[in-house]
């Protein structure tokens, strides 16, 4: 487990496979994404690792119902009863109800995608929903956060902006590559409404912007971001 501040309030967490945020408000502590399956320990030690014991977070937010985000969501919310808030699109598969539909693979993600795959990712044990969220919804942390339905990685993908700190967390709608370049998320469902909830993203005024995966742009995120949804090209189904 690695933790770093990003800036005050804001930590990202480094787990075995993936990433997710804390957002610390005093005493108490959201989680935004859990990691996959066994990643429980990890948060915990990180929340640790800010002065606070487990029991100090306060809700669960799940970007989207895949095995790197909502993972460890049932345990974390076993400690002692955190809700679980997932989109309602994604709701079905995060319960355990229906499978997880597979994305729709593109020459650009083959590669990758093979690579992932054979990883062998652990499923999502389900977990309970406790509150069903949709397109404007208000969160009670960071001053406000507000909901947006980003659908396209998945049906269900959210991003959740805080508009006093300027904080965006996209989920894997949008990611660095490896050398800190903002590119539209990889592995989607839906690659045409994704690059609209990209556009829609990058037109709020954002400082700092937290991905599913690769490094977050921690100043002038919203430039950053425009840049890259003006210069994406269609890439092609295998």
């Amino acid at each position: 487990m690695e933790i770093t501040e990003l800036r005050p309030s804001l930590y990202l967490v480094r787990v075995g496979f993936g990433q997710l945020y804390l957002w610390r408000d005093a005493d108490v502590v959201t989680v935004i994404d859990t990691g996959i399956d066994g990643s429980g320990p990890a948060i915990a030690e990180a929340v640790r690792g800010l002065g606070l014991a487990p029991s100090a977070i306060e809700r669960i937010v799940i970007t989207h119902g895949h095995e790197d985000h909502a993972g460890s969501a049932a345990e974390v919310r076993s400690w002692h009863g955190a809700p679980v808030h997932v989109h309602e699109a994604d709701a079905a598969f995060v319960r355990g109800e229906v499978r997880r539909p597979d994305p729709v693979v593109t020459e650009f993600d083959a590669p990758l995608w093979e690579q992932i795959s054979a990883l062998g990712l652990a499923p999502t044990p389900p977990t309970t929903v406790d509150v069903l969220l949709h397109e404007g919804d208000e969160l009670d942390f960071g001053g406000g956060a507000t909901v947006l339905s980003i659908p396209g990685h998945t049906p269900g993908s959210i991003a959740v902006y805080l508009p006093g700190p300027k904080v965006l967390f996209t989920g894997d709608t949008i990611g660095t590559t490896p050398a800190g370049e903002v590119m539209l998320g990889v592995f989607n469902q839906d690659e045409d409404a994704q690059l609209e909830s990209f556009h829609r993203m990058a037109a709020l005024d954002v400082a700092t912007a937290c991905f599913g995966h690769g490094e977050p742009v921690v100043t002038d995120a919203g430039r950053a971001m425009r840049e890259a949804a003006a210069s994406h090209r269609k890439r092609r189904l295998v």
